[in-house]
């Protein structure tokens, strides 16, 4: 008999031709594991107080910065991101986080919305990345 401390996290991904070209899964499906439940990460200065104003990439890299971080102390990593809510300024700027995304995670992407907004918290601000992750 296997007691939970035991137990394998488990982690599936259900894919398809178009999905993976916009680096999302349709669905991710786990088992066992912690759930993290990761606040809306925005940026306007990178971590030595930078502006980032105006710079969608370097904003969208400063934020998956900060949420590794975060997860690291949650005991994670970025790879354990099963969902994310994405909300951008300018749908111009989807190409760009989809690049983005495949460097981040590869192949095993987490299930994903892209939503374009009017505006966030503050006008210079590009883009915000709301997640989930299931982490051992």
């Amino acid at each position: 008999m296997t007691n939970d401390a035991q137990k394998k996290h488990v982690r599936s991904y259900i894919k398809r031709d178009g999905a993976q070209e916009r680096a999302y899964s349709p669905a991710v499906i786990t088992q066992g594991g912690k759930i993290v439940w990761l606040a809306g990460q925005t940026v306007v200065d990178d971590e030595h107080g930078n502006s980032l104003a105006g710079n969608f990439s370097g904003q969208a890299w400063e934020i998956f910065s900060r949420i590794a971080k975060t997860l690291d102390q949650a005991g994670g990593t970025l790879a354990d991101i099963v969902t994310m809510t994405v909300s951008i300024t300018d749908s111009r700027f989807g190409d760009q986080f989809t690049k983005i995304r495949k460097e981040i995670f590869g192949d095993n992407f987490p299930a994903s919305a892209l939503i374009t907004v009017v505006g966030l918290a503050k006008p210079e601000m590009l883009i915000e990345v709301q997640a989930i992750a299931v982490v051992d």
